[in-house]
């Protein structure tokens, strides 16, 4: 086998685009409407996810 990771189907949750970070889902911050990009961190809370940061969540 390669060196590497492998691909099963406990890769840990990743997305389809996983590898191709041109494709990454984004939205507006509600906080301050810049465009902020999904991150992994967020992977199953992107739905709820509303602000870029923690200063943009606190200045609502």
């Amino acid at each position: 086998m390669a060196r590497g990771k492998s691909s099963s189907a406990a890769d840990g949750g990743r997305p389809p685009h996983a590898g191709n970070k041109a494709n990454l889902p984004s939205k507006l911050c509600a906080g301050c409407g810049l465009p902020m990009t999904w991150r992994r961190s967020w992977a199953k809370n992107w739905e709820e996810v509303k602000y870029c940061s923690e200063r943009c969540r606190r200045h609502k």
